[in-house]
Order: C-alpha cells, then sequence, then structure tokens
C-alpha cells in the first residue's frame, strides 16, 4: 500500500507538507518524528511556561493537523 500525508502547519496552511509512503512502519516513524519536532519548537519558543496541559493541548492540535490517505 501507498500512502499520501499531508501535514500542514495551520488549519488555513496554503501549502502543507506532502509526503508519499510506500510503508506504514515508515510513515509513522515520519508522522512521530516530525510532530515530536513541532511540539518541541512551539514549547521551547513559547514566551509562557508550559504545564502539562498545555503540552497535552499542543500535541493534540499537532496531530490534527495530518491527513492520512491509503492511495
Amino acid at each position: 500500500r501507498n500512502y499520501k500525508v499531508t501535514y500542514a502547519i495551520d488549519y488555513l496552511d496554503p501549502s502543507p507538507t506532502i509526503k508519499f509512503f510506500n510503508d506504514f512502519n515508515d510513515m509513522q516513524e515520519w508522522i512521530d518524528e516530525e510532530a515530536k519536532r513541532r511540539i518541541d519548537h512551539t514549547v521551547q519558543h513559547s514566551p509562557y511556561f508550559v504545564t502539562k496541559n498545555d503540552l497535552k493541548d499542543i500535541e493534540e492540535t499537532e496531530y490534527s493537523l495530518i491527513k492520512i490517505e491509503e492511495l
């Protein structure tokens, strides 16, 4: 199976990152690494202290920006 992953910066992103994968595990690994990278960036650049609840909200938002399609 082939997979297409569309990962936006935000809900109105006109040019999201689009990646294609032949392997589910490779796709999952890339998603996990990219989400972690983006979450870490958000936390590190936050002008406020990030609580556990804030972090959970950030993670939920990040993962909601990912769309996976089977081709």
